[in-house]
């Protein structure tokens, strides 16, 4: 029962006087212990895994979110057929009903493993399209900056303020005051007053103790982290044990194999501070202070992410002869073009492009 047999009669009699339905407990319980435990309160018994599974089967919006909990749900589920329920064990009827046949657990295992694996096969072909999508984004080189932290830190609003800062206001997300309010990965394009270009990635919240279950079920997402030139890690200031969430969230970004990535530390909700300075920076990393329902510091914010992403950009000023028209259409396809004009030996273009591409094409540079 996990708990000693004093505990549970007390938890039963609290349960009797509260007139509660369910208990809670902050682990996870196996099988047995959940039959047992029901047995002696009499009420239903989930433990931490079951709550946030179903917050996330709750919140789960896309086809792509929604296969992810209902797999982590059967891969739970799997192994503790016995916790739910005595019915799970009763005998079925076999051939003309002679003998006992099989047993309904044996039935429900295989009808799990059945569906775990059709879940696994179309998310293999959602994985394939979005590994389509992100070859193409990297064909055109635009780079992609990705949001962490760990859940309620701000992500959603950070993404939504920067929509905003860039006149998509059509473009926002849905962001809320609770745990795990995004499951389904956002992308974004923003588009910068300086015309500089990037797609914006608003990912799952993270939480301490994830369910192993989850973790993998939720890779195929969080893989666009490990695929991104940037990470803004949100934190919320104003949580007492910010370093706590911080710690979490590094923990779960190495173990989806990005915790190398470059990362700029945006310290969110100072409004709700009294003091800025109780809030310590992270060593040996870019830390902002931000509020992103406030607008406070964005600016510097998008400051930082263009120092990051576009700091190997050369601007410069060439001319491309019309016989190589196909550097013409390089250009235009991979630079960020800020001015054209045709000109009697060729075209003339104002261009900021990568130092690689500038070392190989600066013989056509004018000054």
């Amino acid at each position: 029962t996990l708990i000693g047999k004093g505990k549970v009669e007390e938890l039963a009699e609290i349960v009797k006087n509260m007139d509660a339905d369910t208990v809670i407990f902050n682990d996870e319980l196996t099988g047995m212990q959940l039959r047992n435990l029901e047995d002696a309160v009499g009420v239903r018994i989930i433990d931490r895994t079951i709550l946030i599974l179903d917050i996330f089967a709750d919140r789960a919006s896309s086809k792509e979110g929604k296969l992810q909990v209902e797999l982590a749900q059967l891969q739970y589920r799997l192994p503790r057929l016995t916790g739910f329920g005595k019915s799970l064990s009763r005998l079925g009827g076999g051939i003309g009903t002679r003998g006992p046949g099989e047993k309904k657990l044996e039935t429900d295992r295989r009808h799990i493993e059945k569906r775990m694996y059709d879940i696994k096969s179309e998310l293999a072909q959602i994985k394939n399209t979005r590994g389509v999508q992100r070859a193409r984004r990297e064909k055109n080189e635009i780079p992609v900056v990705a949001l962490v932290g760990y859940t309620n830190s701000g992500k959603s609003a950070l993404m939504n303020r920067l929509m905003t800062l860039t006149e998509k206001e059509e473009k926002t997300v849905f962001e809320k005051d609770m745990l795990f309010a995004t499951l389904d990965t956002q992308q974004r394009s923003v588009t910068l007053d300086t015309n500089h270009r990037f797609i914006l990635v608003d990912t799952v919240g993270f939480v301490s103790r994830l369910p192993h279950s989850l973790v993998n079920a939720f890779k195929a997402t969080l893989e666009e982290v490990a695929y991104a030139d940037l990470l803004i890690h949100v934190v919320d200031a104003s949580y007492e044990n910010h370093d706590f969430h911080i710690e979490v969230t590094n923990k779960v970004l190495e173990e989806i194999g990005a915790g190398d990535k470059e990362k700029i530390i945006a310290f969110n909700k100072i409004d709700l501070l009294e003091e800025q300075s109780s809030v310590i920076p992270v060593a040996g990393a870019e830390n902002v202070f931000i509020s992103a329902k406030y607008d406070r510091n964005i600016d510097r914010l998008i400051e930082l992410i263009k120092n990051k992403i576009f700091s190997d950009m050369v601007r410069v000023q060439m001319v491309i002869p019309y016989t190589r028209g196909d550097i013409s259409s390089y250009l235009c396809e991979r630079a960020r073009v800020l001015a054209v004009e045709y000109k009697e030996n060729g075209t003339w273009f104002d261009a900021e492009l990568k130092a690689a591409d500038y070392q190989r094409l600066k013989e056509y540079e004018v000054i």
